[in-house]
């Protein structure tokens, strides 16, 4: 569904409980609204045109601009507020919405390795029994 607003217009390309995908068309010279979302990460990938995301980082004072140009993007993390905009030109981008990565969610007790470097088994340092 194509929607309105008044940088341009955002439409719904795919919604499932854990992604949402959005084309957004930004108008020249136009930005949205000063937001933050509470659990969603917010990618910005460019697919036309340049546009400009602003984060006001929360672990100093500063506001961040990344410049996005065809092919490029960036993440802005739960809890940021943040904005795009367009300088003379307009944009397509795609505007993705997910929740916490589970790229990164393994937690190492070792490294791993060759077995003959190593006798004893990681149950019987844990003292796990099966």
């Amino acid at each position: 569904m194509l929607v309105g607003k008044v940088w341009g217009t955002t439409e719904s390309i795919l919604v499932t409980p854990m992604i949402e995908v959005h084309r957004i068309k930004v108008k020249p010279q136009m930005k949205c609204s000063f937001h933050k979302h509470e659990r969603k990460w917010n990618m910005f990938y460019c697919v036309h045109g340049v546009m400009e995301i602003h984060v006001r980082k929360n672990a100093y004072d500063l506001v961040d601009v990344t410049t996005l140009k065809p092919g490029e993007y960036t993440s802005v993390k739960p809890g940021e507020y943040h904005w795009f905009e367009t300088k003379l030109n307009d944009a397509e981008v795609l505007e993705i919405y997910y929740l916490e990565p589970i790229t990164e969610d393994i937690v190492r007790e070792t490294v791993g390795g060759s077995v003959k470097d190593n006798n004893t088994s990681y149950f019987e340092k844990k003292d796990i029994t099966f």
